[in-house]
């Protein structure tokens, strides 16, 4: 292509083509944006290739930085733009309530170090969380010392490793940050080295997991605390002179002693109290305007400093006139100006407070990893000599983790030896416990309900569901809601809008009452339309901060998903979070949802005559040695039988577990049968009809009965439920009055499904579902 007429050719050429919206062809690069013309380009006469997408894609980060400094809207609008303007930069979104920016760039155009100049450059600090780039970081802490000679060694040694891709040594905060690929090399192996590099002189752990940040943010918690109560201190006395004392008898005839000609007592120590105040106090708003006004965006701290610096000047002006003159009556505003110092720093105490409760969510999620694991040690021919227990955050790819009974899983792996059921309910919302032998993966953070698992690792550090779910919720909390992204527009002018309001608020009122006066009934004594002019200014210029507006929908939006995560809701950002108003039906799954997800025994009908503790004694002998939910469900229910906590049930000979029926096995000198009606009839048991209908009737209560047989004969029917959540009728009840639909989608059979979408108040069951026939409702639904 030469030229635009070219460009249009090919434009035509393409839109032509049956399924293409849209195309655009670019003429000086040579290229057009749809994947599936190339044909078509070529007949009408040029040539095309496809552009490798796949390299394209590899070369699109997404960068993390935690952002000191801002204190404002207007401050994080500064630092987006000032992004955006950075060549490479795709898509920039920072996080006033968090203190993050999460930036999509290209890194063959920008390196994430230009990043954090960029932000620098703006007037604020960054520091660097992730670059995006596909390899593991560590943080190592140094307990020795390091001089340049042991800094030189560490580094040649680690940086020999296969996999290290770089090392940064911070001798002062005794730091090493190693970035590396976690198939070649592992936390373990540089700690090993480095050691080894320090001819035993150094000790390494992993650095501290706040990396700063949370020790920033409880040193500006205790920052403002302390601001805050010294401001009180002044600004009190201050009040209560101007706004107290001078109605009680006795005080005012103090206060109001002159001097120095006019100037009173009171009006000297407001003026004296209100100083530190204003300067030593609320130094930091003087700086953050500064700060401000050399990048031209004006923020919070202008109008905070352009009006409490309005209000005590004046008043130095008004005290000072008072000590010059015999007749001046004068006007301070001293404590208007201590008392908002005062105001605006306990809001900012409150609104740290708030930021930190929105990362509270993820510091729980990340608790959900066990802090430390077991590595099992291997001979050459693959036998287990010892085991050794690590911090979790040193496991390495392809180490064999021991997990015991109760135990939280520490890595992403499958398992090699054994066999348990794991509560993954963390990850998959499903209380029940999933069966687990050799070859299943298992997930991170997730608990071992019962047998001994040898899991090996797979995926470690970043790469772990867990770290994945982390990022998730990162995430969501930096996308910004439709609303917030309208209150950012309207931050962008509101200051300048307010100064500038502010400014005609005073001239109009004071032009007013020059040349038209004001209604006696509007103006005390002693003033005149200049101060009266002045106080309103004043109170425009105040009362116009934006940190509601500014503030108030990202808070919003971090602590719903932040509360919503650690209840195991995961919320896609602020749009998701906007548009769940607009829900008018809700579908929901049985187990572990409308259910608790943990069965209990609710009934037992004996056929036979005979004392119930032994009817449970034979029965848990048997189900004790099976790993099946309903089993461990009998077993607790026959503890209740005994007083001592430990009982020892009566030995199991013979025993023999069918998957999905029951067990067999010989207890004293009865064979004992534990199963459903299949089982029974598979083994030539009769099942009265007695029998067969408490069975159809439990079904009805949505119970599952388990039938109990000795000797051949049956003997009794165990009745268990899973017990309906206690607040599941009343939520119910509540989306309806909202007029919310609710439907009911299980994969449990219709007897036990109609049961209890009875009892909870849902009318629309789908029962027998699959997994797959679940999520294809759920889309029925949101076309219909």
């Amino acid at each position: 292509m030469t030229c635009a007429a070219c460009a249009g050719s090919v434009e035509k050429a393409v839109k032509r083509l049956p399924g293409i919206h849209d195309a655009a062809v670019d003429v000086l690069g040579c290229r057009a944006q749809e994947e599936k013309i190339r044909e078509t380009i070529e007949d009408v006469g040029f040539g095309a290739k496809l552009i490798d997408e796949e390299l394209k894609e590899k070369s699109i980060l997404v960068c993390r930085l935690h952002i000191k400094g801002m204190t404002c809207t207007s401050c994080a609008n500064t630092v987006e733009s000032a992004l955006q303007a950075v060549p490479g930069v795709q898509r920039a979104s920072v996080a006033l309530a968090i203190e993050e920016a999460e930036i999509r760039y290209n890194r063959r155009v920008v390196a994430a170090i230009q990043l954090v100049n960029a932000v620098e450059e703006s007037g604020f600090e960054a520091i660097l969380v992730t670059a995006g780039e596909d390899r593991s970081r560590i943080d190592l802490k140094v307990d020795g010392i390091l001089n340049e000679r042991s800094v030189m060694i560490v580094k040649s040694s680690v940086q020999a490793l296969p996999g290290v891709e770089d090392i940064k040594i911070d001798t002062e905060l005794q730091k090493i940050t190693i970035s590396y690929k976690p198939d070649q090399t592992g936390p373990r192996d540089l700690i090993e080295v480095i050691e080894s590099a320090g001819s035993g002189h150094i000790a390494v752990s992993i650095y501290p997991e706040a990396d700063g940040r949370e020790q920033h943010r409880n040193g500006e918690i205790t920052r403002y605390r302390q601001s805050f109560l010294w401001s009180l201190l002044f600004t009190i006395p201050v009040f209560l002179t101007s706004m107290v004392f001078m109605y009680i008898p006795g005080l005012k005839e103090g206060l109001d002693k002159k001097v120095v000609n006019m100037m009173s007592i009171g009006e000297l120590l407001r003026w004296i109290l209100s100083t530190p105040v204003q300067f030593v106090i609320g130094r930091k708003f003087y700086t953050g305007s500064y700060k401000a006004m050399c990048h031209g965006s004006p923020n919070m701290d202008v109008l905070i400093a352009l009006g409490t610096n309005t209000a005590y000047f004046y008043s130095v002006y008004s005290v000072l006139r008072a000590a010059t003159s015999e007749n001046y009556m004068s006007t301070d505003f001293f404590e208007t100006s201590s008392m908002l110092i005062s105001f605006i720093l306990l809001g900012k105490y409150l609104e740290i407070l708030a930021k930190g409760k929105t990362s509270e969510a993820i510091a729980k999620l990340m608790d959900l990893a066990p802090e430390t694991a077991t590595v099992l040690i291997y001979d050459s021919e693959g036998n287990v000599v010892s085991e050794k227990e690590i911090d979790s955050r040193l496991i390495q790819k392809n180490d064999v983790i021991k997990v015991i009974p109760g135990g939280k899983v520490a890595s992403d792996g499958f398992v090699i030896w054994g066999q348990s059921h794991v509560n993954e309910s963390m990850i998959t919302g499903e209380s029940r416990p999933v069966a687990k032998r050799k070859g299943d993966t298992v997930i991170g953070g997730t608990v071992n309900e019962n047998g001994v698992l040898h899991v090996r690792a797979t995926f470690v550090g970043s790469e772990s569901a867990l770290a994945q779910i982390v990022r998730l919720v990162e995430s969501a909390q930096m996308a910004k809601a439709p609303v917030q992204k309208f209150a950012d527009q309207i931050s962008k002018v509101f200051v300048p809008l307010v100064i500038l309001l502010s400014l005609l608020t005073w001239l109009t009122w004071f032009l007013a009452g020059r040349f038209h006066g004001y209604p006696s009934s509007w103006i005390p004594s002693s003033m005149d339309s200049f101060q009266l002019a002045l106080q309103f200014g004043i109170s425009v210029m105040v009362i116009a901060c934006p940190c509601a507006l500014g503030l108030a929908t990202p808070t919003a939006v971090m602590v719903a998903t932040g509360v919503g995560a650690s209840q195991g809701v995961l919320i896609k950002g602020g749009q998701a979070l906007e548009s769940a108003q607009k829900v008018d039906c809700i579908v929901f799954d049985k187990t572990g949802t409308l259910t608790i997800g943990k069965p209990i025994v609710v009934n037992t009908r004996l056929f036979k005559n005979m004392v119930l503790r032994e009817f449970y004694d034979y029965v848990a002998a048997a189900e004790v040695n099976s790993e099946h939910p309903l089993a461990k469900a009998v077993v607790e229910h026959a503890k209740n039988f005994h007083s001592e906590e430990t009982h020892i049930w009566p030995e199991a000979r013979d025993f023999i577990s069918v998957t999905g029926h029951g067990v067999k096995a010989k207890i004293s000198d009865s064979s004992v049968i534990v199963g459903n009606k299949s089982f029974m009839l598979s083994l030539d048991i009769d099942v009265p009809v007695e029998a067969s209908e408490i069975l159809m009737e439990e079904e009805e209560k949505a119970h599952t009965g388990i039938i109990v047989a000795m000797d051949q004969e049956i003997v009794g029917i165990i009745s268990v439920s899973d017990p309906i959540k206690p607040n599941a009728h009343e939520v119910i009840s509540y989306l309806k009055s909202m007029k919310v639909e609710c439907i009911m989608v299980t994969g449990d059979n219709w007897g036990t499904a109609n049961a209890i979408g009875k009892e909870v108040g849902i009318e629309n069951i789908i029962a027998e579902a699959k997994p797959e026939q679940k999520a294809e409702k759920v889309k029925e639904l949101q076309v219909s």
